[in-house]
Protein backbone atom coordinates (compact mmCIF):
# COMPACT_ATOMS: atom_id res chain seq x y z
CA UNK A 1 0.00 0.00 0.00
CA UNK A 2 1.80 3.44 -1.01
CA UNK A 3 1.79 6.38 1.51
CA UNK A 4 -1.44 8.27 -0.34
CA UNK A 5 -3.46 5.31 0.15
CA UNK A 6 -1.94 4.02 3.55
CA UNK A 7 -3.34 7.85 4.93
CA UNK A 8 -6.28 7.82 2.76
CA UNK A 9 -7.45 4.89 4.63
CA UNK A 10 -6.92 6.38 8.04
CA UNK A 11 -8.31 9.82 6.75
CA UNK A 12 -11.34 7.88 5.73
CA UNK A 13 -12.12 6.62 9.31
CA UNK A 14 -13.05 10.25 9.98
CA UNK A 15 -16.42 9.84 9.41
CA UNK A 16 -17.10 7.73 12.32
CA UNK A 17 -15.36 9.81 14.42
CA UNK A 18 -17.43 12.73 13.57
CA UNK A 19 -20.66 10.58 13.94
CA UNK A 20 -19.71 9.06 16.96
CA UNK A 21 -19.29 12.41 18.33
CA UNK A 22 -22.34 13.62 17.10
CA UNK A 23 -24.34 11.22 19.08
CA UNK A 24 -22.46 11.18 22.09
CA UNK A 25 -21.95 14.57 22.84
CA UNK A 26 -25.41 15.77 22.46
CA UNK A 27 -26.68 13.10 24.05
CA UNK A 28 -24.65 13.62 26.93
CA UNK A 29 -25.32 17.30 26.65
CA UNK A 30 -29.43 16.41 26.89
CA UNK A 31 -29.18 14.14 29.99
CA UNK A 32 -26.23 16.53 31.69
CA UNK A 33 -28.56 19.64 31.23
CA UNK A 34 -31.67 17.90 33.05
CA UNK A 35 -29.42 16.33 35.96
CA UNK A 36 -27.85 19.88 36.65
CA UNK A 37 -30.84 21.71 36.83
CA UNK A 38 -32.73 18.81 38.79
CA UNK A 39 -29.01 18.77 40.87
CA UNK A 40 -29.70 22.37 41.85
CA UNK A 41 -33.29 22.45 41.87
CA UNK A 42 -34.94 19.57 42.80
CA UNK A 43 -34.41 18.66 45.79
CA UNK A 44 -32.27 16.72 48.24
CA UNK A 45 -33.12 13.31 47.57
CA UNK A 46 -32.49 14.11 44.00
CA UNK A 47 -28.96 16.54 44.77
CA UNK A 48 -27.66 13.23 47.03
CA UNK A 49 -28.89 10.75 43.79
CA UNK A 50 -27.53 12.27 41.51
CA UNK A 51 -24.07 13.57 43.55
CA UNK A 52 -23.63 9.96 43.58
CA UNK A 53 -24.30 9.37 39.91
CA UNK A 54 -21.87 11.60 39.09
CA UNK A 55 -19.12 10.54 41.58
CA UNK A 56 -19.15 6.80 40.34
CA UNK A 57 -19.59 7.73 36.89
CA UNK A 58 -16.44 10.24 36.72
CA UNK A 59 -14.38 7.93 39.13
CA UNK A 60 -14.15 4.94 36.76
CA UNK A 61 -11.78 4.81 34.14
CA UNK A 62 -13.66 5.18 30.66
CA UNK A 63 -12.98 2.56 28.68
CA UNK A 64 -13.91 0.39 31.77
CA UNK A 65 -18.18 2.15 31.89
CA UNK A 66 -17.94 1.89 28.14
CA UNK A 67 -17.54 -1.90 27.96
CA UNK A 68 -20.24 -2.07 31.13
CA UNK A 69 -22.66 0.17 29.30
CA UNK A 70 -22.11 -1.76 25.82
CA UNK A 71 -22.22 -4.84 26.83
CA UNK A 72 -25.18 -4.00 28.91
CA UNK A 73 -27.03 -2.87 26.16
CA UNK A 74 -26.10 -5.12 23.57
CA UNK A 75 -27.81 -7.79 26.35
CA UNK A 76 -31.04 -5.87 26.25
CA UNK A 77 -31.45 -4.85 22.56
CA UNK A 78 -29.94 -5.82 19.43
CA UNK A 79 -27.71 -2.73 18.69
CA UNK A 80 -24.37 -2.14 16.57
CA UNK A 81 -21.45 -1.42 17.72
CA UNK A 82 -21.30 2.25 16.25
CA UNK A 83 -24.52 2.81 18.59
CA UNK A 84 -24.23 1.22 21.08
CA UNK A 85 -20.97 2.77 22.24
CA UNK A 86 -22.00 5.94 20.50
CA UNK A 87 -24.66 5.83 23.24
CA UNK A 88 -22.49 4.67 25.87
CA UNK A 89 -20.18 7.40 25.58
CA UNK A 90 -22.71 9.81 25.65
CA UNK A 91 -23.49 8.42 28.98
CA UNK A 92 -20.40 8.93 30.64
CA UNK A 93 -20.04 12.65 29.17
CA UNK A 94 -23.27 13.21 30.70
CA UNK A 95 -21.63 13.51 33.99
CA UNK A 96 -19.05 16.06 33.19
CA UNK A 97 -21.66 18.25 31.27
CA UNK A 98 -23.62 17.79 34.22
CA UNK A 99 -21.18 19.23 36.34
CA UNK A 100 -20.32 21.77 34.21
CA UNK A 101 -23.49 23.05 33.78
CA UNK A 102 -24.00 22.96 37.10
CA UNK A 103 -21.05 24.96 37.71
CA UNK A 104 -22.93 27.72 35.73
CA UNK A 105 -25.94 27.57 36.94
CA UNK A 106 -24.96 28.11 40.21
CA UNK A 107 -22.54 31.01 38.87
CA UNK A 108 -26.17 33.18 38.56
CA UNK A 109 -26.96 35.21 41.31
CA UNK A 110 -29.88 33.23 43.54
CA UNK A 111 -30.93 36.63 43.73
CA UNK A 112 -32.40 36.27 40.25
CA UNK A 113 -34.58 33.20 41.32
CA UNK A 114 -36.09 35.35 44.24
CA UNK A 115 -36.47 38.18 41.80
CA UNK A 116 -38.30 36.32 39.32
CA UNK A 117 -40.41 34.43 42.04
CA UNK A 118 -41.53 37.72 43.37
CA UNK A 119 -41.83 38.70 40.17
CA UNK A 120 -44.58 35.94 39.74
CA UNK A 121 -42.76 33.85 37.48
CA UNK A 122 -43.11 29.85 38.32
CA UNK A 123 -39.76 28.24 38.94
CA UNK A 124 -40.26 26.70 35.51
CA UNK A 125 -40.87 29.78 33.95
CA UNK A 126 -37.41 31.43 36.23
CA UNK A 127 -35.51 28.87 35.03
CA UNK A 128 -36.46 28.88 31.17
CA UNK A 129 -36.05 32.80 30.87
CA UNK A 130 -33.82 33.87 33.12
CA UNK A 131 -31.46 30.91 34.69
CA UNK A 132 -30.97 29.14 31.26
CA UNK A 133 -29.92 31.91 29.06
CA UNK A 134 -27.11 32.89 31.48
CA UNK A 135 -26.29 29.45 31.85
CA UNK A 136 -25.70 28.86 28.63
CA UNK A 137 -23.18 31.73 27.83
CA UNK A 138 -21.20 30.50 31.28
CA UNK A 139 -20.94 27.08 30.30
CA UNK A 140 -19.42 27.36 26.57
CA UNK A 141 -15.94 27.85 27.79
CA UNK A 142 -15.85 24.77 29.60
CA UNK A 143 -18.31 23.06 27.67
CA UNK A 144 -15.77 23.46 24.37
CA UNK A 145 -13.08 21.65 26.54
CA UNK A 146 -15.42 18.59 27.13
CA UNK A 147 -16.69 19.00 23.28
CA UNK A 148 -12.64 18.45 22.82
CA UNK A 149 -12.53 15.60 25.29
CA UNK A 150 -15.35 13.44 23.77
CA UNK A 151 -13.45 14.14 20.03
CA UNK A 152 -10.75 12.47 21.31
CA UNK A 153 -12.56 10.06 23.84
CA UNK A 154 -14.46 8.68 20.37
CA UNK A 155 -11.05 6.60 19.57
CA UNK A 156 -12.00 4.39 22.63
CA UNK A 157 -15.24 3.04 20.47
CA UNK A 158 -12.13 1.35 18.93
CA UNK A 159 -12.04 -1.48 21.21
CA UNK A 160 -15.63 -2.04 20.03
CA UNK A 161 -14.87 -2.84 16.34
CA UNK A 162 -15.81 0.72 15.05
CA UNK A 163 -13.72 1.59 12.09
CA UNK A 164 -13.01 4.97 13.16
CA UNK A 165 -9.56 6.91 13.13
CA UNK A 166 -8.04 4.75 15.45
CA UNK A 167 -9.37 1.51 14.45
CA UNK A 168 -8.16 1.88 10.80
CA UNK A 169 -4.67 3.55 12.42
CA UNK A 170 -4.23 -0.03 14.20
CA UNK A 171 -5.19 -2.31 10.79
CA UNK A 172 -2.27 -0.35 9.10
CA UNK A 173 -0.28 -0.26 11.60
CA UNK A 174 -0.58 -4.11 11.59
CA UNK A 175 -0.47 -4.71 7.81
CA UNK A 176 2.43 -2.17 6.78
CA UNK A 177 4.46 -2.45 10.45
CA UNK A 178 4.50 1.22 10.32
CA UNK A 179 3.13 1.75 13.32
CA UNK A 180 5.07 5.24 13.66
CA UNK A 181 3.24 7.04 10.56
CA UNK A 182 0.05 5.46 11.18
CA UNK A 183 -0.15 6.35 14.70
CA UNK A 184 0.99 9.96 13.84
CA UNK A 185 -1.53 10.34 11.05
CA UNK A 186 -4.21 9.56 13.56
CA UNK A 187 -2.66 12.19 15.95
CA UNK A 188 -2.21 14.77 13.36
CA UNK A 189 -6.73 14.20 12.11
CA UNK A 190 -7.51 14.78 15.92
CA UNK A 191 -5.72 17.70 16.60
CA UNK A 192 -6.85 18.80 13.59
CA UNK A 193 -10.72 18.09 14.45
CA UNK A 194 -10.09 19.47 18.21
CA UNK A 195 -8.35 22.48 16.62
CA UNK A 196 -11.23 23.22 14.28
CA UNK A 197 -14.29 22.30 17.02
CA UNK A 198 -12.60 24.61 19.34
CA UNK A 199 -12.42 27.66 17.26
CA UNK A 200 -16.08 27.46 16.50
CA UNK A 201 -17.01 27.65 19.98
CA UNK A 202 -14.93 30.10 20.88
CA UNK A 203 -16.57 32.23 18.26
CA UNK A 204 -19.79 31.20 19.48
CA UNK A 205 -18.20 32.12 23.18
CA UNK A 206 -17.80 36.06 21.50
CA UNK A 207 -20.53 35.70 19.50
CA UNK A 208 -23.08 35.62 22.49
CA UNK A 209 -20.63 37.74 25.29
CA UNK A 210 -22.81 40.27 26.82
CA UNK A 211 -20.41 43.52 25.99
CA UNK A 212 -18.97 45.28 29.18
CA UNK A 213 -20.26 48.87 29.99
CA UNK A 214 -18.62 51.51 28.52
Amino acid sequence: MDVAKFLQYIASGTAYTLAVTLVALPLGLIIGAIFSFLHVYGGKVLTRILTVYSTVMRGIPQIVLLFILYFTMSGAINLSPFWAGSISLGIVSSAYQMEIIRGAILSVSGGQMMAARALGLSKVQAIMHIILPQTIRLAIPPWSNEAAIVIKDSSLVYALGVPEILRRAELISASSRQPFLAYTAAAVIYFLLVFVINRLLDALEKRMRIPANP
